[in-house]
């Protein structure tokens, strides 16, 4: 190396591999930020490239991820006493006769455990008969079924009382202490009360979601809202499902940050400053600051209220903040990430120069090394 610098001169051969250094493409995260703008639609480009200002910090503002709807919030405190289709029920007699109806070797007392209410809403007794349990309470069915049995044995005592059935009952799968099917009581008729009859959620509070799903309606809301707003502690209705999870959504980073990954949410929200600071923020020795982009999918009536222009269709969106301008740092802080957002943090250009003389700087120190080597 160092006879091809003499023969060839130093500054000419210092600048040939220069040139042919920076021809190599030395390694690098990512397109840079001119890169990026280059592909911008008014370069006849396939993106639209948006420097956030307040003005897109508002238009791309969304509302509450998550919420019920009114029928979910309208829908009042169901009667627990009130017996369903599908619910079973336990029945105890007691009759004050040696040898009863229903006892037998000198007992006093019968049980009748697991007596499912049928579709149409009756039970079978015996010298009771069919009795109409839906739409009754238990005290109501233990008049009826005293009255009946009352023609035949003296004094009758009945007790009635509601299991587990699939009537007037709800699931809970997912994050909670106990999985299971659990019907609707007196002290369970709201989503809090059921979640804690579970054994609660084992899901973190930051990031818990709670979907009921009611027929052909699913409803989801955050758990730290559903303690927060008594309105969100919606009474349940039979059949509802209830399912405990951790949030799905997720974006991902990439570029000079100090981590380059796919990265869950761990708050209902999260800024680009959060973002880029939960993977080790910006790389000192490679991040441009001035070229922070957000990377993501926008609808054609997001993209007109970002632009003020006429879209047709879907858009790909670069947004990119300044991060050295003097709002820089506080757009940042307002500006929300989304499900799916890639947030993409370009090289300064000095990272690029630094990393091709290093290229030079380190075959010359080789080459010199070599040469006192054999110089001696």
């Amino acid at each position: 190396m160092k006879s091809f610098l003499m023969r060839t001169g130093r500054p000419m051969g210092l600048a040939l591999i220069v040139s042919l250094v920076a021809g190599c493409g030395l390694p690098r995260s990512g397109p840079n930020k001119h890169e990026i703008f280059s592909g911008s639609e008014l370069r006849n480009g396939n993106a639209l490239v948006v420097e956030v200002d307040d003005h897109v910090v508002a238009a791309t503002r969304e509302p509450p991820s998550h919420s019920f709807s009114p029928a979910f919030l309208d829908a009042g405190i169901a009667g627990s006493d009130t017996i369903s289709p599908g619910d079973t029920l336990g029945l105890s007699i007691w009759e004050n006769v040696d040898d009863g109806l229903l006892t037998s070797n000198g007992m006093s007392a019968t049980s009748l455990e697991q007596v499912q209410v049928d579709g149409a809403g009756f039970i079978f007794v015996p010298y009771a008969g069919r009795i109409k349990a839906s739409g009754n309470t238990p005290e109501a069915i233990r008049r009826i079924i005293t009255e009946k049995l009352s023609a035949q044995t003296p004094d009758p005592q009945v007790l009635v009382h509601r299991v587990a059935g699939d009537g007037s009952t709800v699931s809970l799968i997912g994050g909670v202490g106990a999985q299971g099917v659990y019907p609707i009581e007196r002290p369970t008729r709201t989503l809090t009360a059921m979640l804690a009859r579970a054994g609660g959620v084992t899901v973190a509070p930051e990031v818990a979601q709670i979907t009921v799903i009611r027929g052909g309606q699913t409803g989801t809301v955050w758990l730290n809202d559903l303690y927060e707003d008594p309105q969100l502690d919606i009474a349940l209705r039979p059949g509802d499902r209830i399912l405990v999870e951790e949030d799905p959504r997720s974006y991902t980073a990439l570029g000079a940050t100090g981590g380059q990954s796919r990265v869950p949410f761990n708050t209902k929200s999260i800024s680009v400053i959060e973002a880029v600071a939960t993977v080790g923020g910006l790389s000192s020795g490679l991040a441009d600051p001035t070229g922070v982009f957000v990377l993501r999918n926008e609808t054609e009536t997001r993209a007109e209220a970002v632009t003020g222009r006429d879209i047709t269709g879907e858009q790909r969106v670069a947004y990119v903040i300044d991060l050295t301008k003097p709002n820089g740092i506080f757009i940042a802080r307002e500006f929300q990430i989304r499900d799916g957002d890639t947030v993409y943090v370009t090289e300064a250009p000095y990272s690029q120069f630094v990393k091709i003389l290093s290229a030079i700087i380190a075959p010359l120190n080789s080459a010199s090394t070599i040469d006192q080597l054999a110089s001696n």
